[in-house]
């Protein structure tokens, strides 16, 4: 009877650890299947999706740490909200890409105008300043004013030159706000200095 006994509980404990050791090989798989599925779209999702890849890895973190502790239940229940999460995560990315590629294509043609309107502005800016600098008489625009435009011209040909760069570096997007703030600056000094517009 009693070796009947130690013989049963050697059969439960056999069996309790081959359950456990079961449950573990399918967690650890799980989750292995998981990251692999997120290898490839690692760099694109940091680009397009970066609050959804730090939640996906947060929770695959989370997942490692409940086999560690052997709360392998834990983690088959939560894997299929995980791979939902990575679908919706491939989806961000793939919706960041073609918004990408429609801003791409709005600032090429946004800098084809800029590129000749700008130049044409800086031109007729520092003509309008090199002749009121010869003048020192200012009809209808005060001293200090002027010697503020003259500091605002400064920081739109710099400006301009910025978005210049970018435009020859392949930065089409940056070339184009930058492009922009330099022609808002100069359509404010066109209207400060009494620049008539053609």
């Amino acid at each position: 009877m009693r070796i009947s006994s130690v013989f049963l509980a050697l059969c439960a404990s056999t069996l309790l650890f081959s359950g456990c050791a079961k449950n573990q090989m399918a967690a650890k798989k799980e989750v292995d299947q998981i990251e692999n599925s997120i290898k490839d779209i690692r760099d694109d999702a940091a680009r397009y999706a970066p609050d959804g890849l730090k939640s996906v890895e947060s929770q695959i973190a989370r997942f490692k740490a409940d086999i560690e502790a052997k709360n392998y239940d834990d983690v088959m229940a939560g894997a299929p909200q995980l791979n939902k999460a990575v679908d919706s995560l491939k989806a961000a990315i793939s919706t960041g890409k073609k918004h990408a590629q429609e801003a791409l294509a709005v600032a090429k043609t946004e800098w084809e105008s800029l590129s000749v309107v700008v130049p044409e502005m800086v031109q007729t800016i520092d003509a309008r300043v090199a002749e009121l600098d010869k003048r020192k008489v200012f009809r209808g625009i005060k001293k200090e004013d002027f010697e503020a435009a003259k500091g605002q011209f400064t920081t739109m040909k710099s400006t301009w030159a910025e978005a210049e760069d970018d435009a020859k570096a392949g930065k089409p997007v940056s070339a184009a706000n930058k492009g922009k703030s330099a022609k808002q600056i100069g359509d404010e000094l066109c209207e400060t200095l009494d620049i008539k517009k053609t």
